[in-house]
């Protein structure tokens, strides 16, 4: 295949390659330290808040990205990312919107990064996909399972890229537990313990606050009722709105889908099961009476796996996760994947050391698993942009990974155990749990 016409027109082409993906050196597209805008993946942000500043700025340090606009519905926030934009690249070209769909209709846009709160991502990564755009979307992959398998479904049939940003995947250390959990260093695995401690201030604060919320007016600078997007309109609130929107279910999904997103995907990576995950969902949790945020707080989980492996989640801490196995166990500490087992010749003596496995060091001989790393959960999904090939957290991997984290809330809101066949990814025997896979959605918002 040769490389004719301008890179832009290479990634056109090889997105429909995708049985047999061609990986372009960067060389070959003139992505050396300096790089022609010309050659620069094109990209937009979708949501500029606080997880929008982030990968905002994570794509600015990328020197094969060029991001030219950028869409909230909060213009405090956009302006805010405009001008680190234009900083960046000191100019003032910058084009701003507050609605996305208007976003998606720049010309020479390559790809965009959803960085919107939970509720809007499977709107706006569809929409998105359905532009021929590649798309970043932040984790969980959506507010649904309805919602998170249509952007599964999307980015299949399109064929267009997504990483999910479920980051703790590209973590080096993640990578090297999950390859030990595989290649049998702890024996036969039968225990995964998850830890999602809530005893940060955020959660504190949230957990404190009881009785109904003032409702001033709306600020000039928010479109309340866009924010609100496909759910029930209700007052404007600002503890209902930036950040503490995970806390409510219509937007959020509380901690189970806050760090549960992070750390439940590391428990499917070392299980191998990224396309597939329990048949049984036993959940008990707490709900804070009078308190406007409905999320489960001093939860108890125990999913159950078709091979016997069972998962189990609770409150307790430190954060992370521990594989249980015959011959042992390992610890996982998210964030950051900090290892410690209870037998030290688990882990090799750099890490013993507390050392961290680098990206060049080298994999052990003996492991038949080998599940390479990442150069950076950002950088990796421009790579994949250029290369055509899968990313470390794909579209299918993200909602995996969310429909367990859904699949939980749901058993703690219904108070029964739910049956799931991950094959067909349908409730088994339960109507009055089929029926909350998808929410209503209000016009004239649909995936």
């Amino acid at each position: 295949m040769e490389l004719n016409g301008t890179r832009r027109q290479f990634i056109k082409k090889s997105s429909s390659l995708m049985a047999a993906p061609y990986f372009a050196p960067a060389a070959a597209l003139g992505l050396g330290k300096s790089v022609a805008p010309s050659d620069r993946i094109v990209m937009g942000a979708i949501g500029c808040g606080g997880k929008g500043k982030h990968n905002t700025q994570q794509f600015l340090n990328d020197e094969r990205v060029q991001v030219i606009a950028a869409c909230d519905v909060d213009s405090e926030h956009l302006k805010t990312a405009t001008q680190k934009i234009n900083q960046h690249y000191n100019t003032s070209d910058c084009q701003t919107f507050e609605d996305f769909r208007d976003l998606l209709q720049v010309k020479g846009l390559d790809a965009v990064h959803v960085s919107t709160p939970d509720h809007w991502h499977a709107v706006a990564a569809v929409h998105a996909m359905r532009q021929c755009k590649d798309v970043y979307c932040e984790k969980p992959l959506a507010n649904s399972i309805g919602e998170s398998r249509a952007i599964r479904n999307t980015a299949q049939s399109t064929g267009r890229i997504l990483q999910c940003g479920s980051h703790e995947r590209s973590n080096h250390n993640c990578r090297f537990a999950a390859e030990l959990v595989r290649n049998g260093r702890i024996g036969q695995l039968k225990t995964i313990r998850i830890q999602m401690p809530c005893e940060q201030p955020h959660h504190l604060t949230a957990k404190g606050t009881n009785g109904p919320l003032e409702s001033p007016p709306v600020p000039d600078s928010l479109n309340w009722d866009f924010w609100q997007g496909h759910t029930r309109p209700v007052d404007y609130a600002p503890q209902r709105c930036h950040f503490w929107w995970r806390f409510i279910l219509n937007y959020g999904g509380g901690e189970m889908t806050d760090r549960g997103a992070h750390i439940i995907d590391i428990a499917q990576l070392a299980l191998g099961m990224d396309n597939s995950g329990p048949v049984k969902f036993q959940a008990s949790g707490k709900q804070i009476k009078n308190s406007p945020y409905d999320a489960f707080w001093d939860y108890e989980f125990t999913n159950t796996y078709e091979n016997g492996v069972r998962m189990i989640g609770t409150t307790e801490g430190p954060r992370g996760l521990k594989f249980e196995g015959t011959d042992g166990w390992l610890f996982v500490a998210i964030h950051g994947g900090a290892l410690s087992a209870s037998n030290p010749d688990i882990l090799p003596q750099k890490i013993r050391a507390g050392g961290k496995v680098s990206i060049n060091d080298p994999i052990p001989d003996d492991f038949q698993v080998r599940l390479g790393r990442s150069p950076g959960h950002h950088r990796n999904f421009i790579d994949s942009v250029l290369s055509r090939k899968p990313p470390m957290a794909t579209a299918e991997i993200g909602h995996r990974t969310a429909t367990i984290c859904h699949l939980n809330n749901m058993a703690m809101k219904l108070g029964r155990t739910i049956h799931w066949n991950p094959q067909r990814e349908a409730i088994v025997d339960d109507r009055e749990a089929g029926q909350l896979l998808v929410p209503p959605m209000r016009a004239p918002w649909t995936v």
